[in-house]
């Protein structure tokens, strides 16, 4: 027998050690609850980190939906230098097997002069400096043979996205697309808007800045939006306009298959089969701030979890919302 969804998730901010602020949600069905502890509401705004590449994964769906880019689409085309080797696809980025390195070349240098490494490590890092650095760049692999995960490759995307509809910024594409369309009016990157104040190690951190690569990580969001935003993607038939619609069951499928495992990789989303059905996910961390986000297309459940703490080695509070979601799995 299942537990209720307020049973399973009064529970799980628990797991959120050392967090002041925490929000979790659910739903399943029409069921929908939303659990807050300490100095956290519903509406309260977190900074989700990796949890934006979901997001600019919608941006690269819905692009495609409208015939503005193909998956296939050379990287090259849409920037203004190439990275040497060989073509480097929209795809082999939204699923992490372009052979980039994690990071890009000079970033970890900049932090350490402009603005440091372990309160904002981005901050210093501009557009400009990400387009400098693509002639620099090494892969480390060639493009489509193997999964390694790049916080350079999905900001990069973001980059693409937006030359490729035109030009402008990363943020206002994104809501114009994806963050208007589904009613998202606690989701965006600005660090000046209220949210709740990210700790590290027990410690008070400043507003997380990524201004180079914001498709990467600069997005906030809270438990409200993120629920809907799931709910969205369980059911896409009833969200948004057409291309936003094709754009969200576009997402969910899958891309390719990991070796021995049976875990597929969809566009950004992690899969991972459970008793023959589906169950997506992925998780984000600032220096400040976890964040995971879970949902099984086939049972209507989704399950949301946000605190002000950042991720810890062992990622409990990440791994006790995974169990949260397989838990209510009907």
């Amino acid at each position: 027998m299942n537990p209720s969804l307020d049973a399973a998730l009064r529970a799980l901010p628990d797991a959120a050690r050392g967090a002041h602020a925490v929000a979790v949600a659910a739903v399943r069905g029409e069921e929908r609850v939303v659990v807050c502890r300490g100095a956290a509401g519903p509406d309260t705004r977190f900074e989700i980190g990796s949890l934006t590449k979901t997001f600019t994964a919608l941006l690269l769906a819905e692009l495609a939906a409208r015939g503005e880019v193909r998956y296939d689409d050379p990287v090259e085309r849409y920037l203004p230098h190439r990275v040497p080797g060989p073509p480097i696809t929209l795809l082999h980025l939204a699923t992490h097997t372009s052979g980039l390195p994690r990071l890009p070349p000079g970033l970890v240098t900049r932090s350490a002069v402009r603005s440091g490494w372990f309160s904002n490590p981005y901050a210093g890092f501009s557009t400009a400096d990400v387009m400098a650095a693509l002639p620099r760049t090494r892969l480390h692999h060639r493009p489509g043979t193997h999964v390694r995960y790049s916080n350079y490759g999905a900001g990069l995307l973001g980059h693409v996205l937006v030359r490729a509809a035109g030009g402008g910024e990363y943020a206002a594409l994104l809501a114009e697309r994806v963050l208007d369309p589904l009613g998202l009016a606690d989701t965006d990157g600005d660090p000046d808007r209220p949210q709740a104040v990210g700790h590290w190690h027990g410690r008070p951190r400043p507003p997380w800045r990524i201004p180079g690569l914001p498709a990467a990580g600069a997005l906030r969001s809270s438990a409200r939006d993120l629920l809907r935003c799931l709910t969205a993607l369980l059911a896409p038939e009833r969200a948004g306009p057409p291309s936003l619609r094709a754009a969200l069951a576009d997402v969910q499928r899958p891309r390719l298959a990991l070796p021995r495992t049976g875990h597929r990789i969809c566009l950004v989303w992690n899969l991972r089969p459970r008793a023959g059905r589906p169950l997506l996910h992925h998780s984000g961390g600032t220096r400040g701030f976890t964040a995971f986000a879970g949902f099984l297309p086939r049972s209507g459940t989704a399950v949301v979890a946000l605190a002000d703490a950042a991720p810890t080695p062992t990622a409990p509070f990440i791994q006790a919302a995974y169990g949260t979601l397989c838990a209510l799995d009907p």
